[in-house]
Formats: C-alpha cells, sequence, structure tokens
C-alpha cells in the first residue's frame, strides 16, 4: 500500500529504483561512496576545451580537432540519449550542464552500470573534453562513477516544476528542476557577501545581538513568545536589532552593523514573511543625511557587483539604480497624491474623515500615526517606482528619531523606496534620554489603553492577545551614560534580493520560506 499522500505509481517507480540500488550492489558497486575528487565544474571543462582549441587553430593543423586534457566532473543526471553502443548524458553541477559521452568500447564492463542508472543519480565522469559533430562541448569519458543512487525520481524534466505549493515545501527539488531558483539562490549569497564587503570596507564592525530577549522592543509587531524553563522566565524572538546596536554605540563601537533574521507574529504575503532578514547599521557623528548617501552607493555598488549593471528590470519596469536618488518630502507627496496635510488634519476623527471620504479602508487602524501610515500605503508609495528618498515623518510615526532640527513637528526620518517597494527605514537617531523616555512612556500608554490592536490583533473568537511591556529600561539606562549624535539604518535583505532578482514575492528569494500547515 502506498504511504498516505503518495500515488502508486510514484509507489512503483520508488521500487523500480530500490531494485536497480540493490542491483548495483550485486556488482559490488558502493551506490554511497564517502568522497569524490572533481577537478573541474562544467563551465571549466568548457573554457579548457575554449583554450585547446584557440592554441589548435594558432598551430594551423585543421586536420587535428582539439582535445582538451583529461578532466573530473560530477553531478547530476539530467537527461539520458542512447545511441545504440554510446550514451550521453547531460550532468548538472552548480555552474550549469555538461554532456557526457559515454562508450562501450571505452568503458568496458562499467558500460553496464548504464542499466542501473536513472535521471536524478549523481555520477561522476573522467575523460578528455572534445567538440562533437553538433558543436557541443562534451566530456569523453573513460570512467564512470556512481556517486549516489536516487530512489525517488524528479518532477517531470520537460517543463520544470511548477506546483508553487511544492517548489516552496520541497525547495531541493525547485533548485534540481528550475534554474531560476538556483539563479536566485547564488544572487542573494553576492547580495549578502557585497553587502558586507561595502561595509567592512566604510569602516564598520559586524557584531552579533541576542536573538532571544526578555523585551519585544525595538519596533511596533507582534512578538513570537517562549519560555526559559532554567531562568522560569518568558522570552520573546527580537522583532529588530536595533536597541541593542545602538547600547554598542553608547559603549564606544562607533560604527556597528549586523546581518540576520528577525521575527514577527504577523501576516504572510507577498511582501511578508514571519522571519526575514535585515541588515541594521549605526554610526556614531552621522545623520540621516549621511546615510541617505550610504544607501545609495551601497545598493548601486551591490546591483554593480552582483549583476553587472545599475539598472534592474522588475515588474515591467527598468528601475535605474544610479546615484543620486531624490529626496521628496513625505508632506508634499501626501498633499500631492492624495490632498493631504498631515499638519491640518492632525487628530484622529479629521483624519479618518477625510481617507473615508476619498474611498481609503480606515478598518483596523484606530491610531493617527496607523491612519496615516495606511494613507501613505495607499497612495504614495506606489507612485514610487525609481529609486526614492521619502523624508521627514510626523514625530508620532518615529518614536526613536530625533525630531527635525528645523521643524519640530517632524523626525529626521526616511525611507527607501524602489518599484513602489519599502526597502528601508532610517532616522538620525534620538539620543536625547529624556525626550525618549517620555516617548516611551507615550507610547506604552497608548498601546496598553487600545490593547495594542494595531500589531496584536485579537485571537480568533475575540479572545485579546496578552499585551507584553514593550517599554526596554535597560536601553533607557544605556543612553542616559550618554550616545553621541548617531545615523540609524535597517534594509531589508530579502526586499533587496527581490528587486535584483525581478521577483515580486519574498517567497521566491527565501530558500525555506514559512506555510501553511498541509
Amino acid at each position: 500500500m502506498a504511504p498516505d499522500g503518495e500515488a502508486p505509481l510514484q509507489t512503483d517507480l520508488v521500487q523500480v529504483r530500490r531494485d536497480k540500488l540493490e542491483k548495483l550492489r550485486a556488482r559490488g558497486i558502493d551506490p554511497y561512496p564517502h568522497s569524490f575528487t572533481r577537478t573541474h565544474t562544467s563551465e571549466q571543462a568548457r573554457a579548457l576545451l575554449a583554450d585547446a582549441e584557440s592554441e589548435s587553430s594558432d598551430s594551423g593543423d585543421p586536420a587535428n580537432p582539439a582535445r582538451a586534457e583529461t578532466v573530473t566532473i560530477a553531478g547530476r543526471m539530467m537527461a539520458v540519449r542512447g545511441m545504440g553502443k554510446a550514451t550521453f548524458v547531460d550532468v548538472k553541477d552548480p555552474d550549469g550542464r555538461i554532456q557526457a559521452l559515454l562508450r562501450r568500447n571505452t568503458l568496458g564492463d562499467s558500460y553496464e552500470l548504464l542499466d542501473d542508472l536513472d535521471i536524478g543519480d549523481w555520477i561522476g565522469v573522467s575523460g578528455p573534453v572534445i567538440r562533437t559533430r553538433t558543436g557541443e562541448a562534451t566530456v569523453e569519458g573513460q570512467t564512470l562513477t556512481v556517486l549516489s543512487k536516487a530512489i525517488r525520481p524528479l518532477p517531470e524534466k520537460w517543463h520544470g516544476l511548477a506546483d508553487t505549493e511544492v517548489r516552496f515545501r520541497q525547495r531541493y527539488l525547485d533548485l534540481i528542476a528550475n534554474d531560476d531558483a538556483q539563479r536566485v539562490a547564488v544572487l542573494r549569497s553576492k547580495i549578502v557577501s557585497s553587502m558586507r564587503r561595502f561595509l567592512d570596507g566604510q569602516g564598520f564592525m559586524e557584531v552579533e545581538t541576542p536573538v532571544l530577549v526578555p523585551v519585544a522592543a525595538g519596533a511596533m509587531a507582534r512578538p513570537f513568545v517562549t519560555h526559559h524553563n532554567q531562568l522560569n522566565a518568558d522570552l520573546f524572538m527580537r522583532i529588530a536589532t536595533e536597541l541593542y546596536l545602538k547600547r554598542l554605540i553608547v559603549g564606544g563601537l562607533e560604527k556597528v552593523y549586523e546581518i540576520g533574521r528577525v521575527f514577527r507574529n504577523e501576516g504572510v504575503d507577498f511582501y511578508h514573511n514571519p522571519e526575514f532578514t535585515m541588515m541594521e547599521s549605526y554610526q556614531a557623528f552621522a545623520d540621516y543625511n549621511d546615510v541617505m548617501v550610504m544607501v545609495e552607493h551601497m545598493v548601486s555598488t551591490i546591483a554593480k557587483e552582483a549583476l553587472g549593471k545599475l539598472t534592474v528590470e522588475f515588474d515591467g519596469n527598468e528601475i535605474d539604480l544610479t546615484p543620486p536618488w531624490p529626496r521628496l518630502s513625505l508632506r508634499q507627496q501626501l498633499i500631492e497624491h492624495a490632498g493631504i496635510d498631515f499638519l491640518e488634519y492632525s487628530d484622529l476623527d479629521s483624519l479618518a474623515t477625510k481617507m473615508r471620504d476619498m474611498g481609503l479602508d480606515t478598518s483596523g487602524q484606530i491610531s493617527w500615526a496607523g491612519l496615516l501610515d495606511k494613507a501613505v500605503s495607499d497612495t504614495v508609495e506606489p507612485k514610487l517606482i525609481q529609486p526614492s528618498f521619502l523624508i521627514d515623518y510626523p514625530v508620532e510615526m518615529s518614536p526613536l528619531a530625533k525630531r527635525h532640527r528645523d521643524d519640530p513637528r517632524v523626525a529626521e526620518r526616511f525611507e527607501g523606496f524602489v518599484a513602489g517597494m519599502e526597502i528601508c527605514n532610517s532616522f538620525t537617531e534620538l539620543n536625547d534620554p529624556v525626550d525618549q523616555r517620555v516617548r516611551f512612556e507615550e507610547q506604552e500608554a497608548l498601546r496598553v489603553a487600545l490593547q495594542d490592536a494595531e500589531s496584536e490583533e485579537p485571537k480568533e473568537g475575540g479572545e485579546a492577545e496578552e499585551v507584553y511591556d514593550r517599554l526596554d529600561e535597560d536601553f533607557l539606562v544605556a543612553i542616559e551614560h550618554g550616545m553621541p549624535p548617531t545615523g540609524g539604518l535597517g534594509l531589508g535583505v530579502d526586499r533587496l534580493a527581490m528587486l535584483l532578482s525581478g521577483h515580486r514575492s519574498i517567497r521566491e528569494v527565501i530558500l525555506f520560506p514559512q506555510l501553511r500547515p498541509r
């Protein structure tokens, strides 16, 4: 009987492969050897042949086609084409695919191994690199080694893996079947490496801060809660790294950054995953103007290193990441696109009425800051296709940002947008400990009064979520010891990977996204 949820045909195919596995063992072949030495990837083997052909052309002897030296390749069998006493096999490795030619008269008894091999098996092939009459670079196999017998078949090979549910639940199948999945995985790694190089080159020091924290502070988001048995204490998965990195600024580490996962127990959609990767940096003696310059140069540098260009195609638009990016006043953008002056509509009722008159959904937003954020998201952000900085937010929306030096009604804060998508958030950090305490206390009083309805929504059935204290007293004590002027930044690594890879869904750029239970 087939296991639950597994089709009988799939079970039959597995049994056929198991039978072949036993035949290999009966031949004295270890189908799962301990190691194997590969000398060249597919790309390196092709380059070797190209060099040999160049030398052969220079020697002026067209009668003797070039043959590169013996190489050893290794990878997964992705296609098999039998031609009498010869077989062509496509071998896939991280650089792509290369053809191997396996002949009976060259391999001898080893040629019979092909009877017990299937698409999806891992093999190693050694031999010189030649070019066939069809012009394809090919390893002329002199030895064939079984590296791993796959006892489950791959997804249908001609069309790749199209089932989104399977692709995300079994990412290994997606990586095998879809070249784009491998491209995105490699690109993301290049993005993070380039980001580190840029920040290290700017004199920043990479640090690590706690993932399990006693206070879920640093952002307004619903946390994941756990319990430490030995300490008999509730702890939270961090929702931001901000307050710990600022402690390091207080301690005299003047330029620090961290690239790591943060966790928010909130919705899942095209732009949000419960765990995601943030880069946060803090620089003493800088303000948000300095950080804007750093962001536009960092993103453009990453694009140049990862893609080789400063333009990307995203959702039908050609995006030019070349600095400088425009600085756009949030107040002016809201007036232009929504007819809302937040200095005029400065209370909850008037703003809600104005938004409803415009046809904007105000349900679920019961604070003035939440309403204004909704207005910005619906009317301004979709217009920001080319890279732009939206600057100078109301103080009520920015409890950790310093008041603007020329207008105390707004804070020195910016958010960076590309293709209508927020990729970063930054402040001239509030370092006045008295002002910071007042703002934290006001925020806590409001949150408790409203049962934190915007970020900790009621459970199914109407039961309210427990409200946890968000005021981080230890952080307040830290900055009371003196924090210098500081420019801070939070940049979404996943969002940047979406932009540079051309994908609209965050699940395409996270190797193992969170999914609903089956």
